[in-house]
């Protein structure tokens, strides 16, 4: 009997693979027996640690650039899968953010999906197959103090993958967004107490996310189990955003 929302013999892309949120997708879907490339742009260690462990490749690059996303999709060979996990914060007052904070924001965040799904798309166009999961947050859809330009890219990602999901598939290739809710990263962990308190009392299952939950609802969206799914938004967030 084949195993459930198995993966083997396809080749996918994770960028922000190193570490967090994007080592755990890339690790779930080496588990599914897919061949991974762990794009990344810092942390070069934990990347090529990451790909050895996972018998994958790590490609450095730049995906908030064009020319630094095309090269990555070029060498990560042909796709299967797309999964744009790179993502940073810049967190501060409307009043008082910086213009390279916005655009360093809105560049990496959602500039870096344009640029690499512009890129896959024409070669699974043209094979008729592929899936694209894009990571947003549950931020993109409620909105959070002191993150509007982060929000602002996550809420981007939506309606980009929704438009995109439209485009692509009529030649069978899906697009899809996982949006975590809060989940024990290093960002996570710079909270302070009353706001994780806060966090977790307005969380109905009581807890914080775990990486591998974002990973496993990212292994079921890029798999045949999930055939008939494209344009939507599945919330991994315990509830919080209900």
């Amino acid at each position: 009997m084949a195993e459930f929302c198995s993966l083997e013999g396809r080749t996918a892309l994770v960028t922000g693979g190193s570490r967090g949120i994007g080592r755990a997708i890339a690790s779930e879907l080496a588990r599914a027996g897919a061949r991974v490339v762990v794009g990344y742009r810092t942390g070069a260690g934990e990347a090529e640690a990451l790909a050895e462990e996972i018998d994958g490749r790590a490609v450095q690059a730049d995906v908030s650039s064009a020319a630094g996303a095309q090269r990555l999709v070029e060498e990560a060979g042909e796709l299967d899968i797309l999964v744009n996990n790179a993502g940073l914060t810049r967190d501060g007052l409307l009043a008082r953010m910086s213009d390279d904070d916005w655009r360093d924001v809105i560049e990496t965040n959602l500039s870096s999906v344009f640029y690499t799904c512009r890129a896959v798309t024409r070669p699974m166009l043209k094979r008729r197959a592929g899936s694209i999961v894009n990571v947003s947050s549950i931020v993109g859809l409620h909105g959070n103090f002191g993150q509007t330009n982060y929000a602002a890219s996550k809420a981007g990602i939506i309606g980009f993958t929704k438009s995109l999901a439209r485009e692509l598939g009529s030649r069978g290739v899906r697009a899809n967004v996982v949006a975590p809710g809060y989940v024990k990263t290093r960002l996570t962990d710079e909270i302070p107490e009353e706001g994780r308190a806060l966090m977790l009392a307005n969380t109905p299952l009581g807890r914080l996310g775990d990486p591998e939950d974002v990973a496993g609802a990212v292994r079921f969206l890029c798999s045949d189990e999930a055939s008939f799914i494209t344009g939507e938004v599945l919330l991994v967030d315990g509830g919080l955003g209900m």
